[in-house]
């Protein structure tokens, strides 16, 4: 795989290990934590929408993993240098994730493919959004009706990727 990664969990706060945070830039813990707590109430929301998709009280799937208190959300920084050769590399290999939601920001350098219907399909980038993945566990926990997604990221030959992955886990 053609890429480094820094992993942190992000939410709940007093469960963060500062130490290993980075100082640099200056306002990283600070807009980091913001980040933590705008996602934890998004991630409600979506539980929300998905329990009542299957016809389910709408606390029903966020008490299944965790609830309001013990949700986790764990954040993987990728960064997939420039490639000089992109086909012969991945930066992530195909995989699904186990975590129940996973929210993905790029810096608009496409790379993110899904499998759908026997092909890779390469995702689009659209400015001021995220990329939503249901995970396995939302797989389970809905006995299927809802899908985990299986993907990889590629790397560019001319551009640095950097996406910032952030991942919806039971304790």
């Amino acid at each position: 795989e053609w890429e480094d990664y820094f992993f942190h969990l992000i939410f709940p706060e007093d469960k963060a290990d500062l130490s290993i945070w980075p100082r640099e830039p200056s306002d990283y813990i600070e807009v980091t934590k913001e980040f933590g707590r705008e996602l934890r109430s998004l991630a409600s929301r979506m539980l929300a929408m998905l329990s009542l998709g299957l016809g389910l009280d709408e606390g029903r799937l966020e008490e299944e993993v965790g609830g309001m208190e013990d949700l986790l959300l764990k954040m993987k920084i990728n960064y997939y240098p420039k490639c000089p050769q992109p086909d012969l590399a991945l930066g992530v290999e195909a995989h699904t994730d186990v975590s129940s939601l996973s929210f993905i920001l790029h810096n608009m350098v496409p790379g993110l493919q899904v499998y759908h219907e026997g092909e890779w399909s390469t995702a689009r980038c659209v400015p001021d959004s995220f990329i939503v993945h249901v995970g396995d566990t939302i797989e389970i926990l809905s006995n299927g009706r809802y899908r985990s997604i299986l993907h990889r990221g590629l790397v560019n030959k001319e551009k640095v990727r950097i996406s910032w992955a952030v991942f919806c886990e039971p304790p």
